[in-house]
Order: C-alpha cells, then structure tokens, then sequence
C-alpha cells in the first residue's frame, strides 16, 4: 500500500470505528507500512500523524480529554444564586426565593465592539492622529452596515483618543431611529493589556506600561461586558467604537480564554466584533473582525 493511500485510509477512520485505528497502530509497529520493525523504531512513526492531530488520543480512550478550566458562570459577579447565598438567611425561604427571582437577569445584551478606521500613522500627537480619507470613507461603509442589520442600537461609547472619535461620530450619522446617544469614555483608550504569549520582537512596551495600561483596559471590560441587569427587560444592542489591543483582550476575557493570547488575533480597520451576553451568563462571539461588507481594495489593518 503507497504512503499516501495509508494516510488517507488513517484520516479517513480517525473519526469512525476504535477497532479499525487499532489495527492501523498494530499494522504500523510491525512495519505493514512499508519499514522493517528496526526502521520503524528509529524513525518517526507515520502513524504517530494520527496521534499527535489527537491530544489525548489512546486506543483505550478514543476522545480527547477536555482541556483548561470549567466554565465560570459567576464571571461578572451578577449569578443571582451566588449573590442570594451571600446574603444573611433571616428571611424566610419563601421571600429569599422570590427575592432571587427578582434578582434574576431577564435579557441579552449585544455588544458590538467596532475598530476605528485607518487613521494617520505619522502624526505626533493624538489630536493629530486624525483619520485618513480612506479611513473616513471605512467609518461609512462600517456605519452602513450597523444601519442594514435593522436593530435597535441603545447606545454608542467611544474611546476618547481622537480616531475613535471621529469613526464613532461618522457611524452615528448612519444608524437607525432617534439619535442614538454619544458616550465618551477614558477608560477604553488604547493601550498594553498584558504581556503577550508567545512574545512578538517588534513590540516591546515597558512593564511599566503593562501594569497601569492592564489595570485601566481590565476597568473597562469590568463596566462594559457583563450580563444584563435585572431591571432591563428587553434585549439590547450596544456599539463601543475603541481600539484593537482593547477589542482583543476583551474577547479573550469574554470568553474565559487566557487574556495573555489577545496577540494572536488580527483585526481590520473599521471591522465588527459581536458579543452576545446572556441572561444566564454564557457567552458567545457571533463575529470576530468582520468586515466582509468592505471591498478588498478598502481592507488595512493599521
């Protein structure tokens, strides 16, 4: 049998019959595979392929094992049954249920989290990293598409620093209904959120920056990401324009992955990031960097 057919035929019942992969891993250490018993104990097992794209793959336990933490539904601190179990039980059961019934979250909080457009690089200061006439017209095509989805947007908040100021502005020419209200915030400003793993050679903040930059972006994703409070009844969607390092680590703490991997995810200028929150806690990212309702020659990612 030539290499190529014993790889398919390996990848092909990965997923199918235990029996069947058993055999593959016996053919392959008595050399069936076209080595002597020697070669094959001196050289990489081709069939050590199968088990390495398989973790915790062992012929005894097919399933890889899961990896990393359960998930914390008390996140954000709002479980009601954590906070009515932190209370003194005085009361009697009746009223403490009721009361955690009351506590509850009842809707589901959509957050789209937007990346300013293409500003200019080369200014000095921040008033003068204003956008550039590509990255104005990208805060138009990103605007247009918020107005096409058809919903219903309670409120737009911004980064202070001047590029996500003007994107925010330009995307709020474009929405739907009644003005939707300006919120301008400090605490979403662009920054170092933590040290990134694997480390990268063109960017190297002090650990200075780390700390005070991790403690206000850590602020931030605190007051804005969260589920729903108790008294909102109806779902609500919610735009923050900011920046990249910020959208990044966000999406990271969100999702309860380890925040020091933000590096790894790439995102377009103008591009929009859709995180659901819901009543019970979960989580769940319907759009990561999405800016396919850009034509290509409208694509940066500076």
């Amino acid at each position: 049998m030539s290499y190529r057919k014993t790889i398919q035929l390996i990848c092909g019942i990965a997923g199918g019959s235990v029996a069947l992969v058993c055999a593959a891993a016996a053919a392959d250490s008595r050399g069936y595979f076209g080595e002597q018993h020697g070669e094959a104990a001196t050289r990489w097992s081709r069939f050590s392929v199968l088990r390495a794209a398989q973790p915790a793959w062992t012929p005894a336990n097919p399933t890889p094992a899961p990896t990393g933490h359960a998930w914390d539904f008390n996140w954000d601190k709002r479980d009601p049954s954590v906070v009515a179990n932190g209370k003194k039980k005085e009361k009697k059961s009746e009223d403490l249920s009721s009361e955690q019934d009351n506590s509850k979250p009842k809707a589901t909080r959509n957050i789209l989290l937007i990346r300013h457009s293409q500003y200019n690089l080369s200014g000095n200061t921040d008033k003068e990293r204003i956008l550039t006439p590509l990255g104005r017209e990208q805060a138009e095509l990103t605007g247009q598409r918020l107005a096409a989805l058809g919903l219903k947007y309670d409120v737009l908040i911004h980064s202070s620093m001047s590029r996500a100021t003007e994107t925010a502005h330009i995307i709020s020419k474009h929405l739907p209904g009644p003005g939707v209200e300006l919120v301008r915030c400090d605490l979403l400003r662009e920054g170092a959120p933590i040290e990134p793993v694997p480390p990268v050679s063109h960017w190297k903040p002090e650990a200075v920056q780390y700390h005070e930059d991790g403690a206000r972006i850590e602020a931030a994703f605190r007051r804005y990401i969260h589920r729903a409070n108790p008294e909102q009844k109806e779902d609500s969607y919610e735009i923050i324009v900011c920046h990249a390092n910020v959208i990044r680590y966000f999406v990271c703490r969100a999702l309860q992955f380890p925040p020091e991997g933000w590096l790894r995810i790439g995102l377009n200028n103008g591009s929009i990031t859709w995180l659901t929150i819901r009543p019970s806690g979960r989580v769940a990212l319907r759009t990561l960097g999405d800016a396919g309702f850009m034509p290509p020659d409208k694509l940066t990612r500076t």
